[in-house]
């Protein structure tokens, strides 16, 4: 299984980005595909994730309002529109993805839970 992460670059603070992750692994609608990022100097956070097997979204307090998950079955893609951009918003992004199909939803926001990680793509938001 591999995860392609695109979509990252430089934007000024209230900007916006999309962010793409292209997997090949099979039954596609059935994982939790999820967003994390990490700024230097500190740990993985959890961004956003969507749920195997529905359309139930999950988001970090920090970018609720502003980011959007949401997955093409077809594509095989996961894409993060993010909104309002802020300074502290800057970072590494990872794609994550649970292929396993067992994972509860109180685990969607562990980084343990997932099994396949993309490369990451940088952000910066400059103020």
């Amino acid at each position: 299984v591999q995860l392609q992460a695109s979509g990252g670059g430089l934007v000024q603070a209230g900007g916006s980005l999309r962010l793409s992750c292209t997997t090949s692994g099979p039954t596609f609608s059935r994982l939790t595909l999820a967003w994390f990022r990490q700024a230097p100097g500190k740990e993985r956070e959890f961004i956003s994730a969507v749920f195997r097997g529905s359309s139930s979204t999950h988001y970090a307090d920090s970018v609720k309002g502003r980011f959007t998950i949401s997955r093409d079955t077809a594509k095989n893609t996961v894409y993060l529109q993010m909104n309002s951009l802020k300074p502290d918003d800057t970072a590494v992004y990872y794609c994550a993805l649970d292929t396993r199909g067992r994972m509860i939803l109180s685990s969607v926001t562990n980084p343990t839970a997932y099994n396949y990680w993309g490369q990451g793509t940088q952000v910066t938001v400059s103020s």
